[in-house]
């Protein structure tokens, strides 16, 4: 209790952050908590490693953060969870970044400068952001080991990678083929499919259509489409569909003769009178005939085949012309048509393209030139040929490098190969055992994804990454694949620390064949895709070591990643992980969605068109920013527009009012204490609540919130947890705190303001409890204060150093009550009706109103509202409230008005009779709408969100007039508010509105309540009937600021502040001095009548005198008085209300207590002989204890 820490006014998150990794730091906290749960059962998690040649960007935050709280979750739930960071060091990011800055064009320049040479400026740049990332990491308030991190260039990471590998060839899964692929000229490699639908740009490529003269009649001319100009010199052959009809025409523009697909003719003409069709046949009455080539570089292969119509299914009527020039080795069905129909055989190889997708030599015209840039000399070349029929533009979606931003082509290439597609069933079936968040993401685009899987290309032809272990004779017969360091030192007698290709390609292996030359290592290297997939087993250097524990702990019981990751990691686990051991890679898999900026687009360093990760942490902190992210729809694989007003929000809406709830509570912890020389501690194992009602029902809420995280959690549906969690926070500071700030403040007697303080700081213990995972720095900064608060014998475990040690709290039955959550619930939704009616009106709920009245058809509702009317009148500021189950009786029916520019769009002609037939709906045909969502009318059918319903009134019968109420509902409660104006009210509200100004000034002078202080006013002019309402409320002002107030003129002494406001136009001066003092006029909060206690208030009283035992906690005179009412004609006490009030002044909790009109005990007052409470206005009631 002593080392409590008074808690500032204003607080700065982001430094108060800062305090509390300094605090992790001295505790060592990760480290100690992961020694805590040792020898608990384990929790598998593996985290996808990025590549450090960048700064972490929202995308890695987002899934960093998902991991943090589902694995800080796990450990609070009795899970040893280890948490390793990993680094992607190979591959494509690192080269491409030394290419550019070493101004390497291709791999000459590679084989210049030497492989060693690269590959150490590779090892240079490879790691240059990873201080930046564990500071990110660590600032962002994730726990992960970077100590005993994991990187893909380790050489025993490396080895497990042939290990996996070695296993694949040995399942003869592995082989070497030729296939077209999307290549990257920028980067001088083939990509993965999966990699190639990583990146796809709306572009503009030129469209042409060329002639094709066919052998037999060089006047008549096959016709083809393209987008790809450059591909035409390496033209082999053409393509038809067989089954389709094709036409002869004659173009009348200029008598030439052409064969086209016939659904096609409009791709080049405009309308029929252009064109004449001489002939009509299907596409294999072509089939086989010769033609003449565009180009000659290939003109020798005439003699074997080339050069002729080819027919296949691939050829479609939806675009081009329906014939398909086929350049074999850049275009996957053209090399596979080619291939079956003899034009090209395996062996061959007409690729006139080098790796920097620049033309080689057999190009003659455009030899050297990038294909993309000799698309336009192309053009022109085929124009002065004549063989150019149109040329146009097409624009299209088309594949990009990932990496280098730079366009793909499609490339023969040869390769090394996994086969994938035999394993098709298997990885359908071994997905099936895994459970997704959310589950459609599995379902559709993955299993979609699986089902269409193709064999993998895992070799790179590049420099920096594993070596692909395969040591081979030059003709390929003989092909050794290495699984082991150890293995290949035994094989090649040499001894091994490192394994990159500078180390290794040296080395070679003894042909068993005699007579021929060593075995040579191939020259690719790995696709770091193979690296990462290859994770789980090469971060614990499995089966080198840790084979036990590896294997206790596979498959993973979480993985994390964005979407993007269905065609990559995710992917490649599953096709690894299956071919090794037909299991799934991992159990449990939260995906999330992509975050853009604000304008939807992708975020990109070159626009600047987001906010710098770190600057916004600074600004608003990280709890804050990870409560952004994770409370949106990003965490349901759904994309988020990033706002950084939406993290400031999350300031202002959830941290500010849950923290002001905590310090509200230490201040008036402190202030319980002081004035009541009572120690607080709690006991949360023995604590047992009062029987107030709130005091219940917040202490059930906060079960009933527990139990639901416990149970999504174990879903993994974050998504339904955070929002919950945020409404909560909305629940006790908005509903709890708000309705009970005068029982916190004791202005109820000792007890009560006792179990007020237990009920919140309980509630507020279970909050940093569940809340912590999800924002770790705020929990762990008010747990460091609140554990002060807990009895020595009542600690959550062996070491409580941090709230992050403590396990998941366990819910209480026993202070879990539905009816109490459901009428309080009721209630709620009859006080924001209300609202909403008072908001619609103009109506602030500074003015009081008359009446309430609530309508359901169910009696257990009303009675519900009934039980808590006292709350209700008190949030609507209004006197009395009524229920009812009749609307009818109010006069009161649904109206529907359609949405005419909804509807106007849909039904067009058909809109006036629906939009008369809407109007004239009655009130039970839309409460069906309502039930249902939609109605029929005149053969449409219309949805709920295309009417406008409201509620209208009957006329009333005294000549017309509107009925009093305005009505809002919930499709459940109907509520109707009585608006009509009344003087008393306004005046009432006029009071308030002061109240309002002289609160506002105390927290600008930056007062506490316990300050005092004398207030003076003015009002200008001094005849304006303000002057009159704060005189005749003065009292109704004084009972809520507890301060004296006095008109002008302001006496001597210390003035604190003083302020001029305007209240309906007219000047309201205020002035603080310091101190209690009295003013040269009468105090407007000072009545001339008397009480037992001193002054009497304005509103109605009785005088109480204790008899017979002494008063109790704290209180310490044996006479008090009582309000019957408060403000003046409102709230009248009942006789149990007043009895209550009695324990509470005398601090007689727990008691029984019996009023009487006399000492001797005669004349009870009790409800049945006490009709009107305000007979005892002015007496003497005496109490005694029972």
């Amino acid at each position: 209790m002593d080392r409590m820490q008074p808690v500032p006014d204003v607080i700065n998150f982001p430094k108060e952050e800062e305090k509390i990794l300094e605090l992790w730091k001295k505790l060592d906290a990760f480290q100690t908590s992961l020694k805590q749960s040792k020898g608990k059962p384990r929790y598998a998690f593996y985290d996808g490693p990025p590549f450090a040649t960048g700064l972490p960007h929202y995308g890695h935050i987002l899934a960093g953060t998902i991991k943090d709280i589902v694995t800080r979750y796990a450990h609070q739930s009795g899970f040893h969870v280890d948490r390793r960071f990993g680094w992607d060091c190979h591959g494509l990011p690192v080269e491409y970044e030394i290419d550019k800055t070493l101004g390497i064009k291709g791999p000459e320049d590679v084989a210049k400068m030497g492989i060693e040479a690269y590959n150490n400026e590779c090892r240079k740049i490879v790691m240059r952001y990873s201080s930046d990332w564990e500071y990110i990491v660590t600032r962002l308030g994730r726990w992960i080991d970077f100590k005993k991190d994991y990187k893909t260039l380790y050489p025993w990471f490396m080895e497990s990678i042939w290990w996996v590998f070695r296993q694949l060839f040995d399942s003869g899964l592995v082989y070497r083929g030729f296939k077209v692929m999307p290549f990257s000229t920028a980067c001088n490699t083939p990509l993965s499919n999966f990699e190639s639908g990583q990146n796809y740009k709306d572009v503009v490529d030129p469209a042409v259509i060329v002639s094709f003269p066919l052998d037999e009649d060089p006047n008549v001319s096959l016709i083809a489409w393209t987008t790809t100009p450059w591909t035409l010199p390496s033209n082999l052959a053409v393509c038809l569909n067989g089954d389709m009809d094709y036409v002869k025409i004659v173009h009348k523009k200029d008598d030439k003769v052409y064969i086209m697909m016939e659904a096609r003719l409009p791709a080049l003409f405009k309308g029929e009178d252009e064109y004449e069709i001489l002939d009509k046949f299907k596409g294999s009455v072509l089939k086989g005939k010769g033609y003449k080539p565009i180009f000659n570089y290939f003109i020798e292969l005439k003699k074997t085949g080339a050069f002729r119509v080819l027919t296949d299914g691939y050829v479609t009527n939806d675009s081009g012309t329906g014939v398909v020039q086929q350049a074999a080795y850049f275009g996957q069905d053209d090399y596979r048509v080619c291939l079956e129909q003899g034009i090209i055989t395996k062996e061959m190889v007409v690729c006139p393209v080098d790796s920097s997708g620049r033309f080689t030599s057999e190009v003659t015209d455009f030899a050297g030139q990038y294909v993309k840039d000799a698309d336009k000399q192309i053009i022109k070349w085929l124009k002065n040929q004549g063989r150019l029929v149109d040329h146009s533009t097409c624009k299209h979606s088309y594949p990009f490098c990932w990496r280098s931003e730079t366009p793909l082509i499609y490339k023969a290439v040869p390769s090394w190969f996994i086969r994938v597609e035999p394993l098709v069933e298997k990885l359908l079936a071994n997905n099936q055992e895994t459970y997704w968040v959310p589950e459609f993401v599995k379902d559709k685009r993955f299993a979609n994804w699986l089902r269409d899987a193709h064999d993998w290309a895992v070799s790179r032809n590049r420099y920096w990454g594993t070596p692909i272990p395969l040591w081979c004779s030059e003709d390929l017969e003989e092909v050794v694949c290495i699984g082991s360091i150890a293995e290949l030192e035994e094989l090649t007698g040499a001894k091994i620390s490192d394994i990159h290709r500078e180390s290794v390609d040296k080395l070679t292996i003894p042909s068993k064949r005699p007579g021929m030359p060593p075995l040579k290592r191939v020259d690719e290297v790995f696709d770091c895709w193979f690296e990462s997939g290859s994770m789980p087993y090469a971060q614990v250097h499995y089966p080198f070591e840790n084979k036990k524990e590896f294997e206790e702990s596979f498959p993973a019981d979480f993985i994390a990643e964005g979407i993007d990751q269905t065609r990559g990691w995710f992917y490649t686990l599953l096709v690894l992980s299956t071919a090794l051991f037909d299991k799934p890679p991992f159990k449990n898999l939260i995906v999330n969605g992509l975050v853009l900026a604000a304008d939807g687009q992708k975020m990109s360093k070159r626009k600047k068109n987001y906010p710098d990760p770190l600057e916004v942490v600074h600004k608003f902190g990280a709890d804050a920013l990870r409560l952004y992210l994770i409370n949106s729809p990003v965490v349901k694989a759904e994309t988020l527009r990033f706002k950084e007003e939406g993290v400031k929000d999350v300031i202002k809406d959830v941290f500010l009012p849950w923290y002001n709830a905590y310090r509200f509570f230490m201040q008036n912890v402190e202030r319980f204490c002081r004035e009541e020389g009572i120690t607080f501690l709690h006991n949360e194992q023995t604590f047992q609540p009062s029987d107030n009602y709130m005091d219940r029902w917040i202490l059930s809420a906060c079960q009933s919130l527990i139990v639901f995280v416990k149970q999504e959690m174990a879903a993994y549906r974050l998504y339904t947890v955070v929002p919950k969690l945020v409404k909560f926070v909305d629940t006790l500071t908005n509903w709890y705190v708000r309705s009970n700030r005068r029982r916190i403040k004791g202005e109820n007697g000792c007890a009560d303001c006792e179990s007020a303080l237990h009920t919140l700081y309980s509630v507020l213990f279970s909050m940093v409890r569940v809340m912590a995972p999800f924002t770790p720095f705020l929990t762990e900064q008010m747990y460091q204060n609140l554990q002060h608060l807990l009895e020595p014998d009542a600690s959550q475990g062996p070491d409580t150093a941090s709230v992050h040690y403590l396990m998941v709290q366990q819910p209480r039955a026993d202070l879990t009550d539905a009816t109490i959550e459901r009428a309080v619930g009721r209630m709620q939704s009859v006080i924001e009706l209300g609202r909403v009616i008072r908001d619609r009106n103009t109506m602030p709920t500074k003015y009081p109103l008359r009446e309430a009245v609530i309508i359901h058809t169910d009696q257990q509702c009303l009675d519900d509202v009934v039980s808590l009317d006292k709350y209700i009148k008190e949030e609507l500021n209004i006197r009395s409230v009524t229920t009812s189950q009749d609307k009818e009786k109010y006069g009161v029916s649904l109206k529907a008005e359609p949405d005419q520019a909804v509807l106007g769009r849909r039904l067009k002609g058909d809109l006036k009779k629906v939009a008369q037939a809407v109007r004239e709906l009655t009130d039970a045909q839309l409460q069906e709408v309502r039930n249902v969502g939609r109605i029929e009318i005149l053969g449409h059918v219309i949805e709920e969100s295309e009417l406008r319903m409201s509620y209208a009134f009957a006329q009333t019968g005294n000549g017309g007039d509107k009925a009093k109420y305005e009505a809002h509902s919930d499709n459940q409660i109907l509520v109707l508010l009585d608006v009509t104006p009344d003087q008393s009210m306004l005046d009432e509200g006029t009071a308030r509105e002061v109240i309002n100004r002289i609160q506002k000034l105390r927290k600008k002078a930056k007062l506490v309540p316990s300050d005092d202080i004398t207030i003076f006013t003015q009002v200008k002019p001094s005849t304006d009937r303000l002057s009159d309402i704060i005189k005749s409320h003065d009292q109704y002002i004084y009972a809520t600021i507890k301060q004296p107030i006095y008109p002008f003129p302001v006496v001597a002494g210390e003035e604190i502040i003083r302020e001029t406001c305007q209240l309906k136009g007219i000047e309201l001066e205020l002035v603080f001095i310091r101190g209690n003092v009295k003013g040269q006029t009468k105090s407007m909060s000072t009545p001339a009548e008397a009480t037992a206690n001193g002054p009497a208030p304005f509103c109605r009283f009785v005088n109480i005198e204790l008899c017979g035992t002494q008063p109790q906690c704290g209180a310490s005179s044996t006479q008090g008085t009582i309000l019957l009412e408060n403000p003046r004609g409102d709230f009248p006490l009942s006789v149990p209300e007043l009895v209550k009030q009695v324990g509470v002044v005398f601090g007689l909790h727990g008691k029984k207590v019996g009023l009487y009109r006399s000492k001797d005990m005669t004349n009870e007052l009790m409800s049945v002989n006490l009709h009107d409470v305000f007979t005892l206005h002015g007496s003497t009631v005496y109490a005694f204890v029972r």
